[in-house]
């Protein structure tokens, strides 16, 4: 009984170790670079507001150790949560970014003013970065047009491109387009393309339109 109450102490010395040691090697994540994009969908009576938010991340134990991205509008008390199996995730010259592209009200308009980003692991550990929007919607939300093989577009948009999709809707290409009228078939879609839609974009103020899609025939 003695030789086992002396190794006791022990043991429990070493299990406060092996935490100690468990615990430091935690880190959080890191939010490198990031952006909030206003996006106008096009709606029955007026256009519908949704952020695009993506931000640029690093864990040290890998992408895949990372769980929940919240945004908040600290001001309105408003909270969106995006887990990882929700987020987009995509690789740019070796740089992991994650986001959604589904940041939305029920009702009204998103706030502008200061947003606030946090990125949470799986071993609990946190960080959080600031965003700004104060953006304006400068343009009327555009239009097109496509009969008898020819496109008419109603934009005031500095830059304005069809996105294409296949009969399933599957996205097939984007053309910038330098015309706002013209013939469809000098703009080289794809042959299997059926439907498209318009995007147009601000650049200058992060702000983007997005039409329903149309046929092209």
């Amino acid at each position: 009984m003695k030789k086992n109450a002396g190794i006791t102490p022990y043991i429990a010395f070493f299990a406060v170790l092996v935490t100690m040691l468990i615990s430091c090697t935690r880190s959080a994540p890191e939010i490198t670079y990031g952006y909030l994009q206003l996006v106008l969908y096009q709606g029955h009576d007026k256009p519908i507001e949704h952020f695009s938010l993506f931000i640029m991340c690093e864990d040290e134990d890998g992408i895949d150790n990372l769980e929940e991205l919240y945004l908040y509008h600290d001001r309105e008390q408003l909270r969106w949560k995006i887990t990882s199996d929700e987020w987009i995730h995509y690789n740019n010259d070796g740089k992991d970014w994650i986001g959604t592209r589904s940041i939305a009200v029920t009702e009204g308009e998103l706030p502008r003013g200061m947003y606030r980003a946090v990125l949470v692991n799986k071993g609990g550990e946190s960080t959080e970065r600031n965003f700004t929007y104060d953006g304006n919607v400068s343009f009327t939300f555009p239009e097109i047009e496509i009969s008898g093989g020819v496109y008419i577009i109603k934009s005031q948009w500095p830059v304005n491109r069809l996105v294409c999709y296949d009969i399933n809707g599957n996205f097939q290409s984007t053309i910038t387009l330098s015309s706002l009228s013209g013939n469809i078939s000098v703009l080289g879609m794809p042959s299997g393309v059926r439907t498209v839609a318009l995007w147009a974009e601000d650049e200058s103020n992060f702000c983007s339109a997005f039409t329903n899609v149309v046929p092209v025939n």
